[in-house]
């Protein structure tokens, strides 16, 4: 039971603030941190503590159950961390908004549906987590409730479904000629007598399911979600939907294939090939396209599509090393990424800027939350000590090990132009913050009120802690993520 708890404790909170009809008060902001604070606790008790356990056993091949391993303690404490930080950064951000219940409410399911994630024990258990998450976290992007916001959500919604559908191809094949026992193995599940002479079909259905399950991570070609819904959705959802929610597609695809169809059974297969070539374009074009956006928030979903496929470079690897270098990408890319939108945040918050030529000077006036913009920026770019560097030195060095011929050439090329591509488009933000020159417009200038006294930092307390938060995650992964890895 001890797994389950974490799971429950944040959906029936969320199940009461969605039956609120009252506005959020004082009462609102206790429970909300109490209820954070808990399901933190419940979550590193099932950690240490939990034992496995079935919830429903449907047929011999098809049942529920839970446990919990070095790949879901993993991205459980990536998780609860981002979900906390951006909680209380919410607690100001989201005061000025309507229908805050309804806002929390789906804030608190989605959390424990990716918990059930991260506690899935086999591929029918995450596939159900899985699609609850994405349902929860939809209306997070729907919150405004204005035209482009339910554009942009039902945008998601599609992608997200069809692509889980595409996934559930590749289940039901694995089911097909997987062996008696379907729990998550490193070695797989696949029964080698019925796979004999089925590689092919096997390598096509697998594939089908990567590049379903990719979606949520923002792969080519199920990509197209991101920059639509990260700029319209409240600055807390989108930290979320870019830390963390899209990692939820990365661990999909490292249960399917580490722990399912088995690595050493793709490795070197033209599905192998095929997804890394599909993963260095994701990251070359991410770039490219980030580099050219202007709109803050949508130039930073276009790097997430490029950043996550990081990770999905090191799985498509299906090496040991590989996978390493994808587990240091998702843990240093989640708060790296989230505190950027929240700083972006922050600054729409304040002043109502949503344009990065229109941040000149902004570090006179919001000196802290440029920082920690930098120190983010430092780990996205791959600058030591942050975790950038960790993952990406990982990353390459697994790349240099595969045996994959020119492809094993290319993808340390491709990493470094998207690293100079992300140092274009995130530098010049704390350039011209810093040092804006003496070019700054009279309209900006009174934009953000540079004649004007005010406190050395003009953003709250309560938004610019979590960023340092944050910043500090990546600097630890950065110094030790190698030794939490062995930890683990």
């Amino acid at each position: 039971m001890m797994l389950l708890l974490p799971v429950i404790f944040p959906i029936v909170c969320g199940v009461v603030l969605l039956s609120r009809n009252e506005k959020a008060g004082e009462w609102g902001s206790a429970f909300y941190i109490a209820a954070i604070l808990i399901t933190d606790a419940l979550a590193l008790l099932a950690i240490f503590f939990g034992e496995p356990v079935e919830l429903l056993h449907l047929s011999p091949k098809v049942r529920l159950a839970l446990y919990v391993d070095a790949i879901g303690k993993w991205f459980l404490i990536t998780a609860i961390f981002l979900y906390t930080c951006v909680l209380f950064y919410s607690l100001v951000y989201m005061k000025v908004k309507e229908r805050k219940p309804v806002f929390y409410g789906f804030y608190f399911i989605s959390l424990g549906a990716l918990i059930a994630v991260c506690f899935a024990e086999n591929m029918v258990t995450i596939y159900l987590a899985f699609e609850l998450t994405t349902l929860s976290t939809v209306p997070l992007v729907l919150h405004e409730q204005t035209k482009e916001a339910v554009a942009a959500a039902m945008k998601f919604l599609f992608y997200s479904i069809g692509g889980a559908l595409l996934g559930l191809v590749g289940i039901f094949f694995l089911y097909t000629y997987a062996g008696d026992s379907l729990t998550f193995d490193p070695a797989g599940v696949l029964d080698p007598v019925r796979t004999a002479g089925h590689e092919q079909l096997l390598y096509l259905t697998s594939f089908i399911a990567v590049l379903g399950f990719g979606a949520k991570a923002g792969m080519f070609p199920l990509h197209g979600w991101l920059p639509t819904a990260h700029p319209i959705a409240p600055a807390p959802a989108s930290a979320l939907l870019s830390g963390i929610i899209t990692k939820s597609g990365v661990l999909v695809i490292i249960r399917f294939v580490y722990y399912s169809i088995g690595s050493a059974f793709l490795a070197g297969s033209w599905m192998d090939h095929v997804w890394t070539c599909l993963t260095l374009l994701t990251i070359f074009m991410g770039s490219m396209m980030a580099f050219r956006e202007n709109n803050l928030k949508r130039r930073l979903a276009y790097s997430t599509i490029s950043q996550v496929s990081y990770a999905l470079l090191g799985l498509s690897l299906c090496s040991g090393y590989g996978l390493r270098g994808c587990l240091l990408q998702v843990m240093q890319h989640g708060p790296s990424k989230a505190c950027l939108f929240l700083c972006a945040g922050a600054f729409i918050y304040e002043y109502g800027i949503h344009d990065v030529r229109d941040l000149k000077a902004i570090g006179r006036k919001m000196p802290i939350v440029l920082w920690t913009l930098t120190f983010a920026a430092m780990s996205l770019v791959g600058i030591p000590p942050m975790g950038g560097f960790a993952s990406k030195w990982k990353l390459v060095d697994a790349s240099l090990m595969a045996d994959m011929g020119f492809l094993s050439i290319l993808a340390p090329i491709v990493l470094l132009i998207s690293a100079l591509l992300t140092a274009g488009y995130l530098f010049p933000i704390m350039i011209d913050g810093f040092f804006p020159g003496k070019d700054i417009s009279q309209r900006q200038a009174d934009r953000i009120g540079l004649s004007e006294k005010g406190p050395f930092e003009a953003a709250p307390r309560m938004m610019w802690i979590p960023l340092i938060c944050l910043c500090g995650l990546s600097l630890f992964i950065g110094l030790f993520g190698n030794w939490l890895l062995t930890l683990l």
